[in-house]
């Protein structure tokens, strides 16, 4: 289970985090050759917000970051600045305590990176948590061929996937394309945390 206790040092979090999360998008908006204004064109942010966040000065909410991330063509990881995939046959190790954490400052929402090497095969896992009556709010439609296989850790999870609403208990499994709007909502008064992997076919 995810430690909130205060004992396990994170390197990535208030403004590390944002000042990580900012400086990836400004690279990766610069690489694309977009402009603030595009970018807030394609992503639906505000180029306000979007300028806050490329400085550090604002960290994003899980929505918000969806969106640049959508926009921009890149995952979440890429912009947290997970590890980076194994090269062949060597092996990789991410500690516990060393994991790329995004925290939502307005829900408390948390994303654990847990792949050693995300995206090495097309695939990377995360741990979130939800604390409780928390909702990630719809996030945005992936590219066709993304697909999500979650498992419920703790709590009970409701999914909501084009339309379609699914709950799943402590222990539970779901499987589905990632290719349509679909959030996650914790219902209850405890705490809610599952791990799901991300796979990409290209």
């Amino acid at each position: 289970m995810v430690e909130r206790d205060g004992n396990v040092a994170e390197p990535q979090h208030g403004d590390d985090l944002a000042g990580a999360f900012g400086a990836n998008v400004r690279r990766r908006r610069e690489e694309a050759g977009l402009t603030l204004e595009q970018l807030s064109a394609q992503s639906s942010v505000s180029r306000a917000m979007l300028s806050k966040v490329e400085r550090g000065e604002k960290s994003p909410t899980i929505g918000v970051a969806s969106k640049i991330a959508h926009a921009l063509d890149a995952s979440l990881s890429d912009l947290i600045g997970g590890a980076t995939a194994a090269a062949s046959g060597v092996a990789v190790v991410l500690r516990k305590n060393d994991r790329p954490v995004f925290r939502d400052p307005e829900t408390g929402f948390e994303r654990h990176i847990v792949s050693a090497a995300p995206g090495a095969g097309g695939a990377e896992m995360v741990v979130h948590y939800l604390p409780a009556q928390v909702s990630t709010g719809l996030l945005p439609a992936y590219p066709p061929g993304t697909e999500k296989q979650l498992m419920v850790l703790e709590g009970t999870l409701t999914v909501a996937i084009g339309g379609i609403s699914e709950t799943l208990n402590t222990g539970d499994s779901l499987f589905f394309q990632a290719d349509a709007d679909h959030g996650f909502a914790n219902r209850t008064n405890g705490p809610c945390e599952y791990i799901m992997v991300i796979s990409r076919r290209t």
